[in-house]
């Protein structure tokens, strides 16, 4: 683990898919994200799929890991307006979450989602990213983070700190 100030977060609640962690943490690596990973892991974290899918990555990813959710929240502290739960039940859309930078964008597991009592605990919290498609059920973990933490990126124009973010008119 190395430290670095994080312009934004992502927690795997219980992730289960080596290769999805791992292209989640080359994403971090490549986006300056911190990777949060909260207990049980469906693999170790020493697991050759997620070596391979990380890549040689890996080394440079800040990355933390937690026995359960408590934990995580004991260890960062994050007011909740700082959490953005990613799920596929819910209608409210993740592109009008109000974004700044340090925020946590947290995911459930792949088979599961979200632990049941997140519904109710962080239901003005949870965001949906839009599918459209007319077979949509849900993205694929890393996918998603990677579409979440973009668009995230974008709105505090984290991309390009230069320009003008897209949609904003001065």
């Amino acid at each position: 683990m190395t430290t670095a100030t994080a312009p934004f977060h992502i927690v795997l609640f219980a992730p289960e898919i080596p290769q999805n962690t791992g292209n989640i943490g080359r994403l971090c690596v490549n986006t300056d994200a911190e990777l949060h990973l909260i207990k049980p892991l469906g693999f170790t974290i020493d697991d050759a799929h997620l070596r391979r899918a990380g890549l040689d990555y890996w080394p440079f990813l800040t990355w933390h890991l937690y026995e359960n959710w408590e934990e995580f929240l004991h260890q960062n502290s994050p007011a909740e307006t700082q959490l953005f739960f990613l799920s596929s039940k819910t209608k409210r859309s993740f592109y009008d979450a109000e974004l700044h930078a340090g925020d946590y964008l947290v995911f459930g597991s792949e088979q599961h989602g979200l632990p049941e009592t997140f519904y109710t605990r962080y239901e003005n919290r949870l965001f949906t990213l839009p599918m459209p498609g007319k077979h949509a059920r849900c993205h694929n973990l890393a996918n998603a983070a990677s579409i979440a933490l973009y668009e995230a990126m974008r709105k505090i124009n984290a991309l390009f700190p230069n320009e003008v973010p897209l949609g904003k008119k001065y």
